[in-house]
């Protein structure tokens, strides 16, 4: 997984992608849920192609789809380049995974392309979702997009129009911290604390 979200979200001048935001370490957590296991699929068939609207239409479940995906994808590649998909430059690397998003790579019995979009769905969750999921780390995709994270309030920003939010980001870890230190302090919740009505949240 580690070259693959290292293209799809390389470094750049812009900051740390998506290999050093831990975004592998998210997709490995990820395939021990429920979703993974398809828990909530309807997997008595027909299976069909399906339309794009009509969602995950797959025999098995989403964790088999990668492992059956990077299986296949390192056995192509390594027939068709004769080295795996790691050693290969960046420039053939994007080569692939374009012949992958397109279908033009046999991957069967996987389909290619859902594939593809699946592995691209879960690096962007990765690289956005909150720290505390396994992803993000140090906050690098916050900070790229200028998303302050998780403060219980932003009732004192409100009418401050047309000037910078200039606090650092904050996790969801950071905030239950924050409150957990308050409540062993004895003190009351700070302003970036406090729930809308006045109230602490838990």
């Amino acid at each position: 997984m580690e070259p693959l979200v290292a293209r799809l979200i390389p470094a750049d001048n812009l900051g740390p992608g998506a290999l050093e935001a831990g975004v592998a370490h998210y997709i490995d957590r990820q395939m021990a849920t429920p979703w993974a296991e398809g828990d909530h699929f309807y997997a008595e068939g027909p299976f069909e192609a399906g339309l794009p609207t009509q969602g995950y239409q797959f025999s098995h479940t989403p964790a088999a789809l990668f492992r059956m995906g990077l299986v296949r994808l390192g056995e192509v590649v390594q027939q068709q380049h004769n080295t795996p998909f790691q050693n290969l430059s960046p420039e053939a690397q994007d080569a692939v995974l374009t012949q992958l998003e397109k279908g033009e790579l046999d991957l069967s019995p996987v389909p290619g392309p859902l594939f593809f979009q699946t592995v691209l769905d879960l690096t962007m969750e990765g690289f956005f979702a909150d720290p505390i999921y396994g992803g993000n780390r140090d906050m690098v995709g916050w900070k790229l997009v200028g998303f302050p994270g998780y403060y219980s309030s932003y009732v004192a920003e409100i009418e401050r129009h047309n000037l910078p939010f200039t606090r650092p980001p904050q996790s969801l870890a950071d905030l239950a911290r924050a409150h957990a230190e308050d409540a062993q302090h004895g003190h009351a919740p700070s302003p970036q604390h406090v729930g809308h009505e006045g109230g602490q949240h838990p």
